[in-house]
């Protein structure tokens, strides 16, 4: 095997390869990233029997291949050497028994692992469908705060994805909050619908490393699946699903609330950050709108509080609430319209965070809050977190 590629595509296609090696590989070989190369390019492929990720350099490019071959190589230590090369055209040969890295002045030797020992990588469904890149990663960023980090509860730990034809819907709870976004895309077929639970972590890897610009298509056929694949700009990866079970999340996000407050989204996000500065852990920041203003503080005992105001649209009753500054914060994140919406029905009950659409914040004044169909703004994106029960 000998083949010639530029450095930064081939630092790419490490990295995205490197990202699913697993730190306690069960075989030695599955610490290996392997590398195809052929006539039509270079393929980079990592797997761990439940996640498998792949690369391709195409001759456009900028890869030359002299002699096609296949080579496992030690990936963590490949995705290090790459990331540290010159910026030259990097040459890489199989001479004898060792791997051999050149770029520019520099030359490293690596023992391969036996590619014959290597599983077979899974063939991924067929493909379901396709949605603008950028606008995946920003729904999978929008929702995947949301879901919960205890492996013993694997169901919290995912993205539910729900498909019925040109809509999809992508939510995850750790049953203190959910963050849900609606979306279109376009499917293969007009009448697909799905319903599958996916890693949450391994989901926002990949809609984060995928090529800005891409087209996203997802595999998956929406009947007895194991597995979902999730392809773009040369490439692709596949994962197994978790137990399709989730909780019936769209009934929870709507209700009659009584208090709908509006309020410009940078300068609340950058009041609570300069309040949450006083927090200890488990101290909630407060957050008090009545006619005309927000006031957001906090308090650590007797050591130190912190205390600011905010211009805000108020319809319905004045309420003081609290919740977590984390958790108010990972909602407004996935804002990025002027305004913000919040709604309520009491200090003790879930609040809502909804996106306002742009030039609309105003024009909501002196109005009727939220039919419980308004789906948020134009965005889609809806976020429900349960308030910290205040004794005081």
């Amino acid at each position: 095997m000998e083949f010639t590629v530029e450095r930064q595509a081939l630092a790419d296609a490490v990295g995205w390869a490197a990202r699913t090696l697993p730190s306690r590989p069960a075989l030695p070989v599955l610490a290996g990233i392997l590398l195809d190369a052929s006539a039509d390019g270079l393929m980079l492929a990592a797997f761990d029997y439940e996640v498998s990720a792949q690369a391709t350099i195409g001759v456009e490019e900028g890869v030359a291949v002299a002699e096609p071959g296949r080579v496992l190589v030690p990936g963590r230590l490949l995705a290090e050497i790459v990331r540290n090369l010159p910026p030259h055209p990097v040459e890489v040969v199989l001479k004898g028994t060792e791997v051999v890295v050149s770029c520019g002045s520099a030359e490293f030797g690596l023992l391969p692992l036996p590619v014959e020992d290597y599983p077979t990588l899974p063939e991924p469904p067929k493909r379901a469908g396709t949605v603008p890149g950028d606008v995946f990663a920003a729904a999978v960023a929008q929702v995947t705060p949301a879901a919960g980090r205890d492996d013993t509860l694997p169901m919290l730990t995912g993205v539910r994805i729900d498909i019925e034809g040109g809509t999809m819907r992508l939510a995850c709870t750790d049953r203190y909050r959910i963050a849900a976004r609606e979306l279109t895309w376009t499917p293969s077929e007009p009448t697909f619908a799905a319903g599958v639970v996916v890693p949450a972590r391994t989901l926002a890897d990949t809609a984060k490393a995928i090529k800005p610009g891409a087209e996203v298509a997802l595999d998956l056929t929406g009947t007895a699946d194991t597995l979902i694949g999730v392809s773009g700009g040369g490439r692709s990866m596949t994962t197994r699903l978790l137990d399709d079970q989730f909780i019936d999340y769209r009934s929870r996000l709507t209700g009659a609330w009584t208090t709908t407050a509006r309020v410009r989204t940078a300068p609340f996000v950058e009041a609570i950050k300069r309040v949450a500065l006083v927090t200890e852990r488990n101290t909630p920041v407060r957050l008090a709108f009545s006619p005309g203003e927000v006031r957001v503080r906090a308090a650590s005992g007797d050591s130190a509080r912190a205390n600011e105001s905010l211009p805000a649209l108020l319809d319905g009753d004045e309420i003081d609430i609290a919740f977590s500054p984390q958790y108010l914060l990972d909602g407004l994140a996935g804002i990025d319209t002027e305004y913000a919406r919040l709604q309520c029905t009491g200090p003790t009950k879930a609040a809502l965070l909804t996106a306002v659409p742009d030039g609309d914040g105003k024009a909501d004044e002196g109005a009727e809050p939220a039919e419980p169909s308004d789906p948020g703004g134009d965005t889609g994106y809806r976020y429900l977190a349960m308030p910290v029960r205040l004794t005081s």
